[in-house]
């Protein structure tokens, strides 16, 4: 295909969302290949930008501008019509707040170069499809203004010459252990190992107990649904046999402000980052619940998503969309956690 073919299918698609206390959110999405084909060992680069079309200041989550770097899957790579895996972090975040948002003047854009190829498993030699796709999120409680509503582009394709054959799907990191922990560090997270360990056992036996899923599994999953259901209480038992039997790794080395981050396509090493030496080892956003949550993003253990984040938007993501609830990272740390604690319906009994 012709580069100039390519770049005129790169038209972004308007995101548009009306919404109490949210922005008409008018943002154009437009990509742009550095170049129509890949030989074998190239970096993959790919220009995005996002444009105020609106008459009004738009306020943009910083981690979907792609200002730090690509920090979230946000975008849909395929190959020859299958997905790719997205091999880049993911974050366990506390809930936005204002300071997490970057302003964009009428007509303003910003513009940005990522190096696709370090986040995504584009190895293989195929034709590529490329696409920028930023969820709708729900509206925050704090931020006026703030673009809640889906940012897309159109896609564009570029081939790429490469090997025969993909990554392992269990690719595991070196071993069980810590790296780049102090004694004091490593005694710390032994205590929060056993704390997210035994999160994910009281889970699991939560949810197959037989009784009734009742309120703790309402307030993070949704209304009750078999298939649903079925879904959480696997992910909750593939994440404690992870803490059981699986050779988990932490590596201390990150001073960013986040709780932690992961490789999904990596198990099962986990960084934890300066949010996670404040918080506590159990209850609310703990060094115990941030490991389950981490945990559950590796491919091989539930493969979660992290749609929102946050107590006040899990709850909200149960009520509103509870098949995204079942995927969210959050949600499954926060059903852990159990803070506060919440009773399933025989329990309340008195059963």
């Amino acid at each position: 295909m012709h580069s100039g073919s390519l770049l005129s299918r790169a038209a972004g698609a308007l995101a548009v969302l009306s919404s109490a206390g949210t922005a008409h959110a008018q943002i154009n999405v437009t990509l742009n290949p550095a170049q129509p084909a890949a030989g074998r060992g190239d970096n993959v680069l790919m220009t995005v930008t996002l444009t105020n079309t609106s008459d009004t200041v738009q306020h943009l989550l910083r981690w979907r501008t792609l200002q730090h770097d690509l920090e979230a899957p946000l975008f849909e790579v395929q190959r020859d019509g299958q997905p790719v895996r997205y091999l880049g972090r993911r974050i366990k975040r506390a809930a936005p707040g204002p300071v997490d948002y970057l302003q964009l003047a009428p007509g303003a854009a910003l513009t940005h170069t990522v190096e696709l190829s370090r986040f995504y498993e584009m190895r293989v030699a195929g034709n590529y499809t490329i696409r920028y796709r930023s969820p709708a999120l729900p509206a925050p409680g704090t931020t006026a203004g703030a673009v809640v509503g889906e940012l897309a582009s159109n896609p564009v394709t570029i081939r790429v010459e490469g090997s025969s054959t993909p990554l392992p799907q269990d690719a595991a990191a070196a071993g069980p252990g810590f790296a780049n922990c102090t004694g004091a560090q490593q005694t710390q997270l032994v205590t929060a190992m056993a704390a997210g360990r035994a999160m994910a056992a009281d889970s699991q036996a939560y949810l197959t107990s037989g009784a009734s899923y009742g309120a703790r599994y309402a307030m993070w999953f949704g209304a009750q649904d078999a298939a649903r259901g079925a879904k959480v209480t696997a992910n909750v038992t593939a994440i404690k046999d992870a803490f059981e039997n699986k050779p988990v790794n932490i590596d201390c080395d990150c001073d960013e402000p986040y709780f932690a981050y992961v490789y999904p396509a990596r198990p099962y090493t986990v960084w934890v980052c300066k949010a996670f030496w404040t918080a506590a080892p159990t209850g609310t956003d703990s060094r115990g619940g941030t490991l389950m949550h981490e945990l559950s993003h590796f491919d091989v253990v539930a493969g979660t998503d992290d749609h929102v984040y946050g107590q006040t938007g899990a709850a909200e993501l149960a009520r509103s969309a509870p098949q995204r609830a079942i995927d969210n990272a959050d949600s499954h740390e926060y059903f852990g956690e159990n803070t506060p604690a919440q009773a399933s319906l025989s329990q309340a009994a008195g059963e």
